[in-house]
């Protein structure tokens, strides 16, 4: 189900952004499990897979900085952090497509989306992923995952001097784009993204079937979108759109 709070430019939107963890994948059993064999690494107890999940979202470095804190109340200086991160992504690098998979309908929504927009007098518009992960494991996971001929780019955590929300990368991907903030659409499951959205100027699109939907309960996008295939509802332009493929509109709940 599609539930729109304030209607998007659908006709005038040149670029989509996407989320990586919790959008276009699920990566949540690899991530818990880098995490944990950190914390067993660095003699603390794991946690449990609920607690880790609420923790991803601002990048590798917050991650391990949140769970090596929450499994020990000893001080967490600087040195050992480092460590516990250098080890993380080593260990993240080796595992990342152990249980990793694209959500059911991604790239069938992905592929919608493409080729409605190659026709014959559609607008351009393209496509980019923008992720707190860092770039190397993101790039490769959207390449085994067959993700990545679909954007123009991956950026990364890393790509940039800052995070999201900050919206230093997805301003690059405007330049790239040529597009907008009024013409860009940040699509993701978490505040982050929707706050990503927001200092950028642009628009937002929640998914609820992603790793931190609670979070958009205090900061709501501009729509909640309850699948992937929402995306293709949702943003086909209304001269492109059959009476089956028409999107529902309701109010928060």
């Amino acid at each position: 189900m599609v539930r729109v709070f304030r209607p998007l430019p659908v006709d005038s939107l040149k670029l989509l952004v996407f989320d990586l963890d919790g959008t276009l994948i699920d990566s949540a059993q690899d991530l818990c499990n880098s995490v944990n064999a950190t914390l067993e690494h660095f003699g603390r107890r794991h946690l449990p897979d609920a607690t880790i999940a609420r923790y991803i979202g601002n990048g590798a470095l917050m991650l391990v900085r949140r769970a090596m804190g929450h499994a020990s109340k000893d001080e967490l200086d600087d040195a050992l952090l480092t460590d516990a991160h250098r080890f993380f992504l080593e260990y993240y690098l080796e595992h990342k497509l152990d249980f990793t998979y694209a959500y059911d309908g991604v790239l069938e929504a992905l592929s919608a989306l493409r080729t409605m927009h190659e026709a014959p007098g559609a607008a351009s518009r393209a496509m980019a992923v923008l992720t707190n992960k860092p770039v190397r494991p993101a790039r490769a996971i959207c390449e085994a995952l067959d993700l990545a001929p679909y954007f123009i780019n991956i950026y990364g955590g890393n790509s940039f001097t800052t995070k999201k929300p900050d919206p230093e990368g997805l301003f690059a991907l405007m330049q790239e784009a040529s597009a907008l903030p009024e013409e860009t659409v940040m699509i993701g499951d978490s505040q982050v993204d929707v706050e990503t959205a927001r200092n950028a100027g642009a628009w937002s699109v929640g998914c609820t079937f992603g790793l931190s939907p609670e979070s958009l309960t205090s900061l709501p996008p501009d729509v909640l979108v309850d699948s992937p295939a929402d995306w293709t509802r949702l943003l086909t332009p209304p001269r492109l759109l059959t009476s089956s493929g028409t999107s529902e509109s309701a109010p928060m709940a």
